[in-house]
């Protein structure tokens, strides 16, 4: 067993572990509006996750590159509002090139064939190609620093004020979602992926 202290860790000797290690982690695909002049930007993020379901809470964890803030976290901070989209097989290869590193003023999607669609209660299009989107409002938004004062990421915590969802992904007479049809894509360490594997059942004890 190896131990080691977090302390004599560089940062990126601490994200391979973390990033190796926590997996598999399901990848937002996360659409807001440029604050330079409207495109609609869009990104990936694996760390990911759900915060609550009373209220409907989802935690997005945006790093900064050399303290600067990435367009979706300013964006999301300026307008308040974005859209969060389940990262899926048949269209996580064009996901991954939105990953580009792109000015403010351009939209990301113009890499891609997918296209925006209309939102129902924000401003933000989602993406048409996505089986499940969440519309965002901004619940909370929390900086984080590293031990120089540095900030080093932009924790933002969206309140889902909307569900967009597959007909084939949602069986509405039972309220369950069909995870075999979502066929959801998961982010491992480096430029691996994943996707849903083998499925077993625990009952939880009483």
């Amino acid at each position: 067993m190896h131990t080691l202290r977090a302390e004599e860790l560089n940062a990126k000797d601490i994200y391979k572990l973390l990033s190796g290690t926590v997996v598999p982690r399901p990848i937002a695909f996360v659409t807001t509006l440029s604050s330079i002049n409207g495109a609609v930007n869009a990104a990936p993020f694996s760390f990911y996750n759900v915060v609550s379901a009373d209220p409907p809470l989802l935690a997005i964890s945006v790093s900064r590159a050399d303290g600067r803030q990435k367009d979706t976290a300013r964006n999301a901070l300026t307008h308040k509002e974005f859209v969060v989209h389940v990262s899926d097989e048949s269209i996580i290869e064009d996901i991954n090139k939105t990953a580009a590193r792109l000015g403010p003023d351009a939209s990301e999607l113009d890499l891609t064939a997918l296209s925006a669609a209309d939102s129902a209660c924000v401003t933000v299009p989602g993406i048409k190609e996505a089986k499940v989107r969440f519309e965002c409002r901004l619940e909370h938004h929390l900086p984080f620093q590293n031990d120089r004062g540095e900030t080093t990421a932009d924790l933002i915590i969206g309140r889902v004020v909307c569900f967009h969802l597959d007909d084939n992904v949602y069986d509405a007479e039972n309220g369950y979602i069909r995870t075999e049809e979502l066929q959801p894509a998961a982010r491992l360490a480096g430029n691996e992926y994943a996707k849903l594997g083998e499925k077993y059942t625990l009952f939880r004890p009483t």
